[in-house]
């Protein structure tokens, strides 16, 4: 089976902890090697997520039981790249 080597996740979460502790506790799960987290929506209790994670055999089962630790839903899975390497999106004539 090819490895998972990134996943984009929509993230609806408390304010606590903040976005900065949030990010930290999920770089520090063992197989990742990197995450991003863009603040896409904010309101009076929560804030919606976006968070991106990179390694090389992302294990995603432990990435989400962190987030649900931290208080954090899963919403949807926006993104997931698989095998050897990342391919990267290109435009095509469709994306006009």
């Amino acid at each position: 089976m090819a490895a998972l080597r990134r996943v984009a996740l929509d993230i609806l979460k408390p304010h606590e902890p903040s976005m900065l502790d949030f990010t930290d506790r999920i770089a520090a799960v063992e197989s990742v090697d990197g995450v991003s987290a863009s603040l896409i929506e904010l309101d009076q209790e929560v804030q919606n997520v976006k968070i991106t994670a990179e390694g090389t055999a992302l294990e995603y089962d432990a990435i989400e039981e962190v987030i649900e630790q931290l208080g954090g839903t899963v919403h949807s899975v926006d993104q997931a790249a698989y095998g050897e390497y990342v391919v990267e999106e290109r435009r095509t004539p469709q994306d006009d």
